[in-house]
């Protein structure tokens, strides 16, 4: 099945890294389970009130430089943060920045974990 950008989606990548972009693209045509950007290139201010919330851990986020997405998956008419679904995403993800050789981490791999968050290797792509 072939998914589109929903204008959120669009509106959410605007300002990210053309890199980040091309492996968001490519993960639309490659996963299982639809999704949505909830979140792209972030003001201060946002990051800001995010911090203040909890709902982010940083006011150094990979967000503020557009190096960072948030997606959630999209099944059956509904936003569902479902594990199996999110890694489904994750795994197209991490298939599509293989293919154009563009390095990315998701945040399901880590400590912490934040499985709705991908972002551009802080090695290959340093702020």
């Amino acid at each position: 099945m072939a998914f589109k950008w929903s204008k959120r989606s669009l509106r959410e990548m605007e300002g990210i890294h053309p890199d980040l972009r091309k492996v968001c693209d490519r993960a639309l045509e490659l996963t299982p389970v639809d999704f949505i950007i909830t979140d792209g290139k972030r003001t201060l201010a946002e990051q800001r009130r995010y911090v203040a919330q909890g709902v982010s851990w940083t006011m150094k986020s990979r967000h503020l430089t557009g190096h960072a997405v948030d997606y959630v998956a999209f099944t059956n008419g509904k936003v569902k943060y479902h594990y199996p679904a999110m890694k489904e995403i994750a795994d197209a993800f991490k298939r599509a920045a293989k293919e154009l050789g563009i390095e990315i981490e998701w945040g399901g791999d880590w400590k912490k974990g934040d499985t709705p968050h991908i972002e551009l290797s802080k090695k290959k792509y340093p702020v």
